[in-house]
Order: C-alpha cells, then sequence, then structure tokens
C-alpha cells in the first residue's frame, strides 16, 4: 500500500534522533568528569566544606594562643589591668579607717560584711600623681592562698581577654613602678600588674580578722 503524505509526516515526527542524544550524553559525561560541570547542591557543598576547612584553621591558630583574663581600671592618668584569678570581688569604698603608724600607701582598713581588709593605695605606692578621693572609687580585693588585701582605683572598666604574647615587656619611663610588679603593657597602653609578686611581697600587705 503507498503511503499517503500524511503518513511519511506522522513517520518523520515519531524517529528518534539517536546519535544527537549519545552526542549530548557524551558531551555531559566528558565535563562531569572533568568536574568543569557543578550541580548548585555540589558548589554549595564544596564552599560550605573550603569555610569549615578555613575555620577550623583559624581555631586552630588561636587555640595555640595563651590567654588571660584581665579587669582594667584607671588610676591617675593610665589604666591598669590585674588578673581576674587573683581577684575576690570588688567592693565600694563607702568608708575606711586609717592606722596610724603604717606606711602612707596604706589607706586604711575598711570592714567587708564582717572582715576587716587593709586597703593599699597604689597611687602613693608607686609615686603617681594625686588625684584624691571621688565617688566613683572602688576597692579590687585581690587575694591568693596565704594573703589577702584591697587596692583602690578610680574606675573600673571592666574584664578582657588579653593574649600573653601581646604583652611587651614595659618601658623604664612609663611609671615608677618596679619591673618586680609589672607582667607588661599591652598594645594599646594598658599596663598589666603582677597580682602574683604584689601579694607575696609582705612588705606591704597589714591583713587584719575582725574579732
Amino acid at each position: 500500500m503507498k503511503k499517503t503524505q500524511t503518513d511519511l509526516e506522522q513517520e518523520n515526527k515519531t524517529k528518534v534522533d539517536w546519535n544527537g542524544i549519545k552526542t549530548k550524553v557524551n558531551f555531559l559525561q566528558e565535563n562531569l568528569d572533568q568536574k568543569t560541570i557543578l550541580l548548585e547542591v555540589e558548589r554549595n557543598s564544596i564552599l560550605k566544606a573550603r569555610a569549615q576547612a578555613l575555620a577550623v584553621e583559624i581555631i586552630d591558630e588561636s587555640a595555640q594562643k595563651e590567654f588571660i583574663e584581665i579587669m582594667e581600671f584607671s588610676l591617675a592618668s593610665e589604666t591598669y589591668g590585674i588578673e581576674t584569678a587573683f581577684i575576690r570581688e570588688v567592693y565600694p569604698l563607702k568608708d575606711f579607717s586609717p592606722l596610724p603608724g603604717t606606711p602612707s600607701f596604706v589607706l586604711g582598713i575598711v570592714n567587708v560584711r564582717g572582715q576587716i581588709i587593709s586597703v593599699i593605695d597604689l597611687k602613693r605606692f608607686f609615686n603617681l600623681p594625686e588625684k584624691g578621693l571621688g565617688e566613683l572609687n572602688k576597692i579590687i580585693i585581690v587575694r591568693n592562698e596565704r594573703m589577702e588585701f584591697g587596692i583602690l582605683a578610680d574606675v573600673i572598666q571592666g574584664t578582657r581577654s588579653v593574649s600573653l604574647d601581646t604583652i611587651q615587656s614595659s618601658p623604664v619611663s612609663t611609671i615608677e613602678i618596679g619591673s618586680g610588679y609589672l607582667r607588661g603593657v599591652t598594645s594599646d597602653h594598658t599596663i598589666i600588674l603582677d597580682a602574683e609578686k604584689i601579694l607575696e611581697d609582705e612588705k606591704i600587705i597589714i591583713h587584719q580578722e575582725a574579732e
């Protein structure tokens, strides 16, 4: 039977271009093997993995550094820091009683909830300029296993962590503090006191317990 024009057109429509399909599949496979074509999910996964690897490197680098937490406070015109590991508490200076016959740097004693604590004025001990006492004065009570006393501060500025490798040796001309009482100076000029050595220096300690 002779095919009509309509039959020929219908037959052409149903023919499959296998050569074209094969060429397209080979192209996709080649590009996939060479990783030149990435699905959106795969690309995001790779970017996330790279970000995580970078974060791990940064955390690892930070973990290798040693940090200490310090409390910063102002004294005269300088900013000081003292390691919080040696701080018991900060107490407002409401009243104090002078002690006759003590060195000039001993401000006196205060009653902290029934406990008598001596207070040291570091401005006098370090020969710093006097400013007098004001409403913002606080006492930083420092202690170790054997000793406990208060340090007078003008203003408490807060606490922060400091990397030990950023603490530099302080210049001799910075202040009149002996090098034995200092750990060093930070890059932003905070003077780090050595609380342990101050607490071990028995010549500046007067500690009495309330009867």
